[in-house]
């Protein structure tokens, strides 16, 4: 009788150790797809979905695209398949996953955009991302900050640069700065001597530090044979770099003639090690573990049938529908702060950057 008693506790305790994790996986799988992991971000960015979710109770289902396309809509159409309930889309060119999202939506999958706005879309439910055209303020505002241009200095001469014209949010970078910068180059204390404006003249293509280095050997040899660049606005770090092997292969960045101010975006570890050289000015800090708490409360709230909490429902119009949003702050970084905003907040070891 005793035996019998026992092992009926036992059993009784197993199915209570056990009733957390068989809950846990009751809620179903996400599917996952972020473009490439060519910028350490993304890699960040999956791997924060994939803890946050799993904390949670669902099962995930990362994928990286390696920036090519097909290969996006492949995973896509792969995750509704599998049973994806929930899509968390980084989209790659933002306007060519339609019909995927068709098909998502006719099997009642539910789409968020993750960081980059998917275009062209009725099937868009939700939209998790930071403040697009404040990271483009912050961006140029460094740049006026460090040249002293409040202050009455100048005139300066600086040449912009976009991020992707496939990517929605590089618009609101370009436009966010040059709501802080156009008033400088009317009045003539910023000069544009290559006279590119407009994304139109300024994007590069997939976000590519190559193209980026291209583009400025080229600006550099035709505009400044006797003249100097004192600012590059760049709306990302991995462009920031390519921009800045340029301007050391023509003799900047030594003590004669020091690096131009140049802004950038992602605090990636090579762009706070290069702002701590004296090369790279400064960046944009978006804590992308608060982006995947986000992405995840949508994910619940769409799960359990709710509408998920927003902060944003005028800014984001894909051409077919304005999708609610929730809008994080970005955060400047330079050589003073670095440490208690990145350190202080644990997103780095201080031995990753030292």
């Amino acid at each position: 009788m005793k035996r019998t008693f026992l092992k009926t506790l036992v059993a009784a305790a197993t199915v209570l150790a056990l009733a957390p994790w068989a809950q846990a996986q009751d809620k179903g799988m996400v599917g996952i797809s972020m473009p490439t992991k060519s910028s350490a971000r993304w890699i960040d960015d999956g791997n924060n979905m994939v803890k946050v979710l799993k904390e949670r109770g669902y099962k995930t289902d990362l994928q990286y695209a390696d920036d090519d396309i097909p290969n996006q809509l492949a995973q896509i159409e792969n995750m509704v398949t599998k049973g994806a309930k929930v899509l968390v889309i980084a989209s790659i060119d933002g306007t060519t996953l339609s019909k995927a999202l068709q098909n998502a939506a006719d099997k009642g999958v539910k789409v968020i955009a993750y960081d980059r706005l998917i275009k062209g879309s009725k099937n868009v439910d939700y939209y998790a991302t930071f403040d697009n055209f404040q990271v483009g303020v912050l961006q140029a505002s460094s740049i006026v900050d460090a040249l002293g241009l409040k202050s009455g200095k100048g005139p300066f001469n600086i040449e912009l640069f976009g991020g992707s014209p496939d990517d929605n949010n590089a618009f609101f970078f370009y436009d966010g700065a040059m709501s802080v910068l156009k008033p400088y180059i009317d009045s003539g204390k910023l000069v544009v001597r290559s006279k590119q404006m407009g994304m139109d003249k300024v994007g590069t293509l997939r976000w590519d530090g190559a193209v980026a280095q291209a583009r400025m050997d080229n600006l550099l040899s035709a505009f400044y044979g006797n003249a100097k660049v004192d600012a590059v606005l760049s709306p990302y770090d991995g462009l920031s770099i390519g921009i800045l092997s340029s301007l050391k292969g023509v003799g900047y960045c030594t003590k004669q003639t020091p690096c131009p101010v140049v802004s950038g975006q992602d605090a990636e570890v090579q762009s706070v090690k290069s702002i701590l050289r004296g090369e790279q000015y400064s960046t944009i800090f978006k804590d992308t573990r608060e982006l995947a708490k986000v992405a995840a409360n949508m994910v619940d709230a769409v799960v359990s049938g709710k509408a998920p909490e927003v902060n944003d429902t005028k800014t984001y119009n894909n051409g077919v529908k304005v999708v609610p949003s929730y809008l994080l702050k970005p955060v400047t970084v330079d050589k003073a702060n670095w440490e208690p905003v990145l350190v202080g907040s644990g997103y780095y070891k201080a031995a990753q950057i030292k």
